[in-house]
């Protein structure tokens, strides 16, 4: 069975762009990336899943649920942060994860107690006297203190430092080994690349990729860098451009030996050729998609 699965998945808000024939497919126990820059329809997209707005059109299916008919049955058993979370004020942290639990007929003091203690979050302390981080802590505890069989989480590590994201995703990963299946939404690609499995593109509402990680970082394109020179050689196929003291750096996707040739008559003292990391490939993408 199928985690999420959809069909044509749409959402309009009228004049304004929601998203627009999504067709998503996440297997059960994959660590799922969904990438896209601000305002892309992640959120639209994810709200969507949960029932929490109406599809437009289309249709979906989330643990085998209907998200119109079953989104009772999907709630039970997923684990969701939002992109923001708000506490109702003069509560400390132990009541808002007692009141999380208590809404969905559960006593999980004993894993809230051990994520407190993983993610070094006080639960004595009120939510108004929190950071930004550590309210974003009292969300993930929320989602994953009842050990869901989804969890479905919104740019999770915002707000959280380095040590804080490395732990995050250490418990991420302990979920997935032990079954679950981890679908998260993200503008940083690094953080895809080193923890997902599989990924999907989203740029303006629409899909333009579906594949694996590795597979979505594969390209004929290069980023070149040319030391010696000041400006750029002439060719086609050249993206993200950048000028500096030493030399120019680009990305270059047509053939090595129409390269090589242009730069033998250029001034260049130094050349490098490497494959372009994930960021820099899917800013290709959208590039691509454009033009």
């Amino acid at each position: 069975m199928k985690a999420i699965e959809t069909s044509g998945l749409t959402k309009s808000y009228g004049r304004a762009r929601g998203i627009v024939d999504v067709n998503l497919s996440v297997e059960e126990g994959d660590f799922f990336g969904f990438i896209g820059p601000n305002g892309a329809g992640k959120s639209t997209t994810i709200r969507t899943l949960l029932g929490l707005i109406a599809p437009s059109g289309g249709s979906a299916r989330v643990l085998g649920c209907d998200i119109v008919t079953g989104r009772r049955e999907i709630l039970a058993q997923v684990g969701y942060l939002p992109s923001e979370t708000a506490f109702y004020r003069g509560m400390r942290v132990r009541d808002v994860l007692r009141l999380s639990a208590k809404l969905r007929h559960m006593d999980c003091s004993a894993e809230a107690g051990r994520l407190c203690e993983r993610l070094e979050l006080d639960p004595s302390r009120r939510v108004e006297e929190l950071s930004l981080g550590n309210r974003k802590k009292v969300g993930i505890v929320c989602a994953l203190q009842h050990s869901p069989r989804l969890y479905i989480l919104d740019e999770p590590t915002s707000g959280l430092d380095p040590l804080m994201q490395r732990e995050f995703f250490a418990l991420l990963e302990e979920r997935c080994r032990g079954g679950a299946t981890v679908f998260l939404s993200s503008h940083v690609l690094s953080e895809v690349q080193r923890h997902c499995r599989h990924a999907a593109v989203i740029r303006e509402g629409r899909l333009l990729a579906m594949d694996s990680v590795e597979k979505l970082g594969h390209t004929d394109a290069r980023r070149v860098t040319l030391r010696g020179v000041h400006e750029l050689p002439p060719l086609p196929e050249l993206r993200d451009a950048r000028a500096g003291q030493d030399g120019v750096t680009f990305l270059y996707g047509g053939d090595m030996p129409t390269l090589l040739g242009t730069l033998a008559g250029m001034p260049v003292t130094d050349v490098t050729i490497t494959e372009p990391d994930l960021e820099e490939v899917f800013l290709h993408y959208y590039a691509k998609e454009a033009e």
